[in-house]
């Protein structure tokens, strides 16, 4: 039976600080909460780790990074720590201690002598990873049915480079603002703060931070100097063919990120429709436009199908970057994988195809229009597009992309770039 191994440099989800002197309880119990918050609660842990941080002023930089990295860390490799603890899957009641303590053992620590850690032994540990290492569901934290459709959807041999690239802790990743500064410029500024980052060849506006910062209280970002953007992403708005004075729509605009980059790219020039049905989500894009200093994005909020008709025809480029099972993305939200269901992902395919039908009719004939996710599910990608080219006859197929995570090491998307015809 094949083993799955981690490339042995460190593997990906190792603890943060496991050679601390001394594992602190209030430290251990704020992380055993929060991984029964997030896994069995359904809390987002991005929120719910925000909210803990903020409860306790007299935690230090190094507590809150240790339960940061640790919540995340075992958010991500929930299943396999449950296994090593001796728990059985999917049950009620799994005691989370021992979930811990069984992680913190297999990361070679010891731990102090509390009630809570009764009954488990290191050797126990180390037999359980070493049987771990034969099932890819368990040793890479799967659900079963998950595991099941990715190999349906890719094949075994595709699907496990996936699996292993999408397991590694994610890189922060900056978009430059180029309206404002380059991205040479701006390492520079940040060399001087001690900030070590690198350019990619393939992403001319990246920056790759060395190591993970809290970015948003430097004077570099509140100048609107950069957004936080993952490499992969940044590679679906260039899709668009974009140029100066173009009326471009992003009709799932989110927050926002996407739209700020189509933007720079047009150089603040033209008209840009921000859209999106959830009002909160706009007003994010808003305050971060105003930052970057950007006047050409109106948000418009999609409370109706009318405000679709309203702009039938009026786009020369069109961004259809729909809601998806966010599969590509798994690395930087891991907490994810114990939401989704085989239910939501069937949902998210019928509102994927609903918006390539019903939206496509505000692009231009000669328009260009890009599809994209961050999933890299053919259903969700390919054969969405092949279903739309069966129902009209108004669009070429020009070029479709899979960034994949163990080619280009970050994020996961798909981009179908098509022409509406004349």
């Amino acid at each position: 039976m094949q083993r799955y191994l981690i490339p042995a440099y460190r593997q990906a989800g190792s603890l943060l600080d496991t050679n601390i002197l001394k594992l602190h309880k209030s430290l251990v119990t704020a992380v055993v909460q929060l991984i029964k918050d997030i896994v069995l609660g359904g809390q987002y842990a991005e929120k719910a780790i925000e909210t803990v941080i903020g409860s306790n002023p007299k935690w230090g930089s190094r507590d809150r990074s240790f339960i940061v990295e640790t919540t995340i860390v075992l958010v991500r490799n929930y299943r396999l720590a449950t296994y090593l603890s001796g728990q059985e899957w999917g049950s009620s009641d799994i005691n989370h201690w021992q979930l811990f303590a069984a992680w913190w053992l297999k990361e070679g620590s010891e731990l102090p002598e509390w009630t809570e850690f009764d009954g488990l032994d290191k050797a126990f540990v180390d037999a359980r990873y070493e049987a771990a290492q034969k099932h890819r569901a368990i040793f890479f934290s799967l659900p079963d049915w998950l595991d099941e459709l990715g190999v349906k959807e890719l094949g075994a041999d595709a699907w496990i480079k996936e699996v292993e690239a999408m397991h590694q802790s994610p890189s922060v990743v900056l978009r430059v603002n180029t309206t404002r500064i380059s991205p040479a410029k701006l390492a520079e500024r940040f060399a001087k703060q001690e900030i070590e980052t690198h350019m990619l060849p393939w992403a001319p506006d990246a920056l790759v931070l060395a190591k993970r910062k809290h970015l948003t209280n430097l004077p570099e970002f509140k100048e609107g100097l950069f957004e936080i953007q993952d490499a992969a992403s940044q590679l679906i708005a260039p899709l668009l063919q974009l140029k100066p004075g173009q009326m471009v729509i992003d009709a799932c605009a989110g927050a926002g990120g996407k739209t700020l980059q189509i933007a720079d790219i047009m150089r603040n020039q033209g008209r840009i429709a921000a859209m999106e049905p959830e009002a909160i989500k706009l007003k994010n894009t808003d305050i971060r436009s105003k930052r970057a200093g950007f006047n050409i994005i109106q948000s418009v909020h999609l409370s109706s199908p009318e405000v679709i008709k309203q702009y039938t025809g009026k786009a020369d480029r069109l961004l259809l970057d729909v809601p998806c099972s966010g599969l590509g993305v798994l690395k930087r939200n891991a907490d994810a994988k114990w939401k989704l269901t085989p239910e939501h992902i069937a949902e998210v395919q019928q509102l994927q195809q609903r918006i390539l039908t019903e939206y496509w009719p505000m692009l231009k004939p000669g328009g260009i229009m890009v599809y994209a996710t961050c999933s890299i599910l053919p259903s969700e990608d390919e054969k969405q597009v092949e279903q739309l080219l069966e129902s009209t006859s108004q669009f070429e197929l020009l070029e479709q992309h899979y960034y994949l995570p163990s080619e280009l090491g970050f994020d996961g998307f798909y981009a179908a770039v098509l022409q509406r015809k004349k």
